[in-house]
């Protein structure tokens, strides 16, 4: 704790200065009798006023995760063995926080050995993490002439993860792993899906035989079923820029995209990976289960857009991050060469490659400008290229405009797929 004189003590320690002085000067002593109150206060303050001794300080907050747009409770307790005329309690908040109820700067006495509660109710409108807790308390005494400061460094970060969004139906694999899982594999063998009916032939175990088609056509025929296989999902996600979309940047999109697709791939029993481009390459070994969702939610945390100009390729990454027969699924916005040839890279190297392009495209009426409105026309020609250059070698892609549902573009991802050429091995 750090004691200051206010600037009534020195205000009045100056009063009191001028009259003296002004006393022995002009040698007039009715000025003394001026200067009397103000040196009767000075000196009542000096002999009377102690600083406060904390009893409790502390800061609770009432969850440290949550998803963006939710709302927490943060409370400081205090308390102090001797009375206090006035404290002032101070929460610093990042600039996206919004208070809901409450307020962030307090003023309140504190009698003696009696304990105080404040809260204060906080918003998040955006995911990322937030370091709450640095409380700045100051107390003042009666006669309003010390502040005491003081801090409590009780800094608790505030984890807000994405907010996901619903998924239906997501992007099938073209190869599933040899390990149970809930995607149904292309080949037929043993499983609960159906598959098709053919007659039985020497070597079929007799479980397998479909009564009721038996007993209509008056021959053995069995019915054949599709195995439930799991599958290894990549997501990459591309970092290298961001642009602001209308309500929301595509970096921001792209963190909540890939956060919901996780989610769902991993309530499926598949193993996910997650590899970040941006100006620093990072990756996430694919996992199962709960464990792992929270380290993909972590790791999207951190994302943000770092300028670099030095990028190595895929080759660093390490090969347990890329396993074979992995669906490998980009979200990224194809506005930065290393991210469009690092795709071409991976779908010339065999992998299975699905792409959300976050389109950076606002929404809205064409430019006044003619050569804004032959730029913007140019650029929509390059990105159309783009696309069927991708689609060209077997890599799907869905275009998500800001506004639309996750789902469709999905959708539209796992439609190319089905009509595309792709060899199954």
């Amino acid at each position: 704790m750090t004691r200051h004189p206010s600037p009534k003590l020195a205000g009045y320690a100056s009063v009191a200065g001028v009259f003296l002085v002004g006393a022995l000067a002009s040698g007039r002593p009715e000025l003394v009798v001026i200067a009397a109150p103000f040196l009767v206060i000075l000196v009542a303050g000096l002999l009377t006023t102690e600083a406060p001794e904390w009893t409790t300080l502390a800061l609770d907050v009432e969850r440290d995760r949550l998803i963006e747009g939710e709302a927490i409770t943060l409370t400081v307790t205090i308390d102090a063995e001797r009375d206090v005329e006035r404290v002032e309690v101070v929460l610093p908040l990042p600039g996206d926080v919004a208070v809901d109820d409450g307020d962030a700067a307090l003023a309140f006495h504190l009698p003696a050995k009696r304990r105080c509660t404040v809260s204060v109710r906080l918003r998040f409108p955006r995911w990322g993490v937030y370091p709450i807790g640095d409380v700045h308390v100051r107390a003042h005494d009666r006669l309003d002439l010390f502040r005491d400061d003081d801090r409590l460094d009780a800094r608790r970060p505030v984890k807000v993860f994405p907010r996901e969004e619903a998924l239906r139906a997501i992007v099938r694999p073209a190869r599933t792993q040899l390990h149970t899982g809930n995607q149904v594999a292309r080949r037929v063998g043993g499983g609960i899906e159906f598959a098709e009916l053919r007659p039985f032939v020497p070597g079929d175990v007799v479980r397998s035989i479909d009564w009721k088609a038996t007993a209509r056509r008056g021959s053995p025929w069995v019915r054949e079923r599709h195995p439930e296989r799991n599958t290894d999902v990549v997501l990459f996600l591309d970092t290298f820029s961001d642009v602001w979309t209308g309500t929301a940047t595509t970096v921001e999109r792209a963190v909540r995209a890939t956060a919901s697709v996780a989610g769902v791939y991993l309530e499926r029993r598949d193993r996910v990976g997650l590899v970040s481009f941006g100006g620093v390459l990072r990756w996430l070994m694919p996992g199962m289960g709960i464990r792992q969702d929270y380290r993909i939610l972590e790791a999207l945390l951190d994302t943000e857009v770092a300028l670099s100009y030095a990028w190595k390729g895929i080759e660093v990454i390490p090969v347990r991050t890329l396993p074979p027969k992995a669906l490998v699924l980009a979200v990224t916005p194809l506005l930065d060469e290393r991210s469009v040839g690092a795709l071409f890279d991976l779908r010339g190297r065999g992998f299975d490659v699905g792409v959300i392009d976050v389109s950076p495209v606002v929404a809205g009426p064409e430019p006044d400008d003619p050569i804004d409105r032959l730029a913007s026309r140019i650029w929509a020609m390059e990105r159309d290229r783009l696309h069927r250059d991708l689609r060209r070698i077997g890599v799907s892609v869905a275009e998500w405009h800001n506004g639309e549902d996750l789902q469709r573009a999905v959708w539209e991802v796992e439609a190319s797929r089905r009509s595309a050429r792709l060899v199954y091995a």
